[in-house]
């Protein structure tokens, strides 16, 4: 039977927010892109803003959960074969990187647009490339593509703490909770 995990076997408490804070970002960026309405609608204008807004949250929020990760490290890894333990790594590495790489991609393919991402509410207008019709047609595939592929990814992630908590018995799940 297993044990709710001892304070020093848990995430710490920021930690835990910048998880579940950009868990819960991912899905409304997911959702705004999914829910937005035809082109030149008030829905897809509100909806790409919530879009605009969620991915430059998940951004700022990687930025520091990272700094958080360097500065204060993880509680150690819970014994698993090696497979399992190269498998989670390689999932969390692909995370990480979804969640830095996903929101400038999206960004550079505004950008290219020849438009700045602009956060509607703040006088703010992102921009870090100019227009490039070719480049943003490339960066518009991919951005889509990872999306896409990362549906799959954080499904795999989901199921595996799952999976860990039902099944292997072990606090992986409430480690993070």
């Amino acid at each position: 039977m297993a044990t709710f995990p001892a304070a020093s076997e848990r995430y710490s408490k920021p930690a835990i927010f910048f998880h579940w804070a950009i868990f819960l970002l991912v899905a409304l960026a997911y959702l705004a892109i999914e829910v937005r309405g035809p082109k030149g609608t008030d829905s897809r204008a509100f909806w790409s803003n919530v879009h605009f807004w969620a991915g430059t949250l998940v951004l700022a929020l990687a930025v520091l959960r990272l700094i958080w990760r360097l500065w204060q490290g993880a509680p150690h890894e819970i014994d698993s074969n090696r497979v399992l333990t190269f498998l989670s790594r390689l999932v969390h590495l692909a995370l990480y990187v979804f969640i830095f790489v996903q929101p400038l991609l999206g960004i550079l393919m505004i950008n290219t647009g020849g438009h700045p991402v602009t956060l509607a509410g703040l006088d703010l207008q992102i921009v870090i490339a100019d227009a490039d019709p070719l480049a943003r047609k490339v960066l518009k595939d991919v951005h889509e593509l990872i999306g896409n592929a990362f549906y799959w990814v954080i499904g795999i992630h989901a199921l595996a703490a799952i999976a860990h908590h039902l099944i292997f018995r072990d606090n992986t799940l409430r480690r993070m909770i």
